[in-house]
């Protein structure tokens, strides 16, 4: 690390003037450049808090090689923008909170500084002072007992201004994401301590709100429960003052922070009031720090740029990641979706670019019979995409790494997320370039009727005349096989659909499909979609699905050709510490997948993971793509890191020798 940290900062607002301040009484940093979107402002922020320059756009503050560190203080919709863009021009991140305006955003920013390789923290300047290490240590040590409830207020009276950022929906305004997130973040931080870790999540977050004419949120408060049955009150508002403070309350006793958010800014003295059960009296903690409040920040970031993280509490990315969880749940709960939010107005990617695959992008392709495009290897699962931000996050992620083919049905979501897939594919205009997999008719709707008006709604759903393969996603065994080819083929003739396969029959059944298709000039099925991975399946993980991981399954593969797409090919998350024999099991996982066959297989994976240096999930995943026959894996990753730990294994080459000793001879 550098003897002095060379700060630039973008965006020469509020909140930039006070880090500009304390900044020149930091030990570790100095402003040497400010950059914004006019150049009058920065060089008048320049002059007043001696920075060497000034630039008129944040680019050329970015493009600036004397700038070390970048604290981003532009408003809420542009942290993610700028924060990303920041992480590739190389400089270490300061993001002001909250980190973006949704999870999504504020995992795109993580990723970014992981590929960069560069330091972030988000500033919450709070948990950098020393009054929080006291409290944390108070807290371990039994203070107050076991932790029971807290109660987190940040809340105050501000005059009403349609335009301003604390009421203008388009500034992402409110008071969750202007101030409730100190709420959160103090809460989880409490919670997690309690239970001996650096923070914690809710398991339940329940609130009520006023959404004003703006359409934010002017006041609301949360009830949120932790594990260990530890629950919490947060308020937080922008039109209503309340006594904004935190209390603490355990089995012998209770802490009172009356100042918790905003230390003294040039340095002072912060009171912890610990009220012990059978003391008439509280006992005052005195945390005296003689330096400014924000060059505290300043100098943690300074002290943690070559690990990359700051540890708690201050922000890791673990934990700003699951505070912007907490507040997207808060949000969810009152009903506040920002305008740019909605599923029509999400027109471009976190970068504000357009869309467009990396260079050396990794992903590897193959071949559909009948299908007009080749489909990438690895196929996204939309089955969990409910919000357009967090779609349009993990979509754009896995086009620019390569991927092209998306595989949705008819009962995911609801349709939802049928929905947000076919207005990401018109938003970003790239119709041309994917793949767009559907499935219908599951049980009990598996008829040729109920297929076709399915189909329709489909179509209409995704806003396309055509899906480019159909797989049915059960079968009917009352309906004989000739009539669901002749319906799916009238499909493809009358052009629906491009080319149609099955998913969850078992393979004597499409045999006979395919015997009657052949037998009466008609199209059959090109493709299976089944489960199959190194673990077997042990029981369904839904009613009627099948699998197919079996010998003679696979030697029916290998004779066939018919590529096989494959769902929970990585077997949801055995091949993880989710487990780990010495974890409390989780019930799906256990009825699908424990077995002692297949932890002895995880045994195998384990072991060859070793020798390879890679991870045991990425065997498992080079397994499936590896075999002598077509294969496509379905993933259904809930994160971008979920994603990229599967572009790992695509690139995990096994030779047959390894395929064969991992599987195996155990049922």
């Amino acid at each position: 690390m550098a003897a002095t940290t060379r700060w630039g900062i973008l965006g020469p607002g509020r909140i930039a003037r006070a880090f500009a301040s304390a900044l020149a009484t930091s030990t570790t940093g100095r402003l040497v450049a400010v950059g914004g979107r006019r150049q009058e402002a920065a060089d008048a922020f320049a002059r007043e808090f001696k920075a060497e320059r000034a630039h008129g756009s944040c680019e050329a503050l970015l493009a600036d090689p004397g700038v070390q560190a970048v604290y981003v203080a532009v408003p809420h919709p542009w942290h993610a923008e700028w924060a990303i863009k920041a992480a590739e021009a190389g400089k270490h991140i300061l993001c002001e909170k909250p980190m973006g305006l949704n999870h999504a955003e504020a995992m795109a920013i993580v990723e970014s500084a992981k590929d960069n390789d560069i330091f972030l923290m988000e500033a919450f300047m709070y948990r950098c002072h020393p009054y929080v290490a006291r409290l944390v240590d108070l807290l371990k040590s039994g203070a107050i007992g076991d932790v029971r409830h807290i109660q987190a207020v940040f809340s105050f009276q501000a005059g009403f201004d349609p335009r301003g950022r604390l009421f203008a929906n388009e500034l992402g305004g409110g008071g969750i994401l202007d101030v409730g997130c100190y709420c959160t973040s103090m809460a989880r931080l409490v919670a997690g301590v309690a239970r001996g870790k650096d923070f914690a999540e809710p398991v339940e977050l329940k609130a009520c709100g006023h959404l004003g004419a703006t359409g934010v949120d002017e006041w609301t408060t949360a009830v949120a429960k932790f594990p260990g049955d530890i629950t919490a009150t947060l308020s937080t508002g922008v039109s209503l003052g309340l006594d904004s403070s935190v209390r603490i309350y355990g089995s012998a006793g209770n802490i009172h922070i009356p100042s918790p958010w905003i230390p003294p800014r040039e340095g002072g003295k912060t009171s912890l009031f610990v009220h012990r059960s059978g003391q008439k009296d509280p006992e005052e903690i005195v945390v005296d720090s003689p330096r400014w409040l924000y060059a505290v920040e300043a100098d943690t970031v300074a002290a943690n740029i070559a690990r990359r993280q700051a540890p708690s509490p201050a922000m890791s990315w673990n934990d700003s990641l699951g505070n912007m969880r907490a507040l997207d749940l808060w949000r969810e709960s009152i009903g506040l979706v920002y305008e740019s939010e909605k599923p029509a107005a999400c027109l471009h990617t976190v970068t504000r670019r357009p869309l467009a695959r990396l260079q050396k992008a990794p992903m590897t392709y193959g071949v559909v019979p009948g299908m007009d495009k080749p489909l990438s290897r690895l196929v996204m699962g939309v089955d969990n995409q409910v919000r357009m931000p967090h779609a349009a996050v993990m979509f754009d992620d896995y086009v620019e790494h390569g991927g092209t083919t998306f595989d949705t049905a008819y009962v995911y979501g609801g349709g939802a997320c049928e929905r947000l897939l076919g207005q990401w594919v018109r938003n970003r205009d790239v119709r041309g370039q994917v793949a767009l997999i559907a499935k219908g008719a599951h049980t009990p709707f598996c008829t040729p009727e109920f297929l076709t008006a399915q189909l329709q709604e489909s179509l209409e759903r995704l806003q396309v005349d055509r899906v480019d393969l159909y797989l049915m996603h059960r079968d009917n065994l009352a309906v004989p096989v000739g009539e669901f080819v002749d319906v799916l083929d009238r499909h493809q003739r009358e052009g629906r659909i491009g080319a149609f396969g099955v998913s969850n029959w078992t393979l004597p059944r499409v045999d006979e499909a395919n015997a009657w298709a052949a037998g009466h000039g008609k199209t059959g099925f090109v493709a299976v979609s089944n489960n199959f991975s190194l673990a077997r399946m042990t029981q369904p993980v839904w009613n009627g699905s099948l699998a197919v991981s079996d010998p003679a399954s696979r030697a029916w593969f290998a004779r066939t050709r018919l590529p096989l797409l494959a769902w929970s090919s990585q077997a949801r998350g055995f091949f993880t510490d989710r487990a780990d024999p010495v974890r409390e099991p989780e019930p799906d996982l256990q009825r699908s997948w424990y077995s002692a066959g297949n932890y002895a297989r995880r045994a195998r994976a384990y072991e060859l993971a070793a020798k390879r240096g890679v991870e045991p999930v990425h065997v498992a995943l080079a397994y499936v793509l590896g075999q002598p026959f077509p294969t496509f894996a379905l993933i259904g990753p809930r994160t971008i890191a979920e994603f990229r730990s599967s572009l790992a294994g695509l690139a995990l080459a096994l030779t047959p020798d390894e395929l064969a000793w991992l599987d195996g001879t155990e049922e």
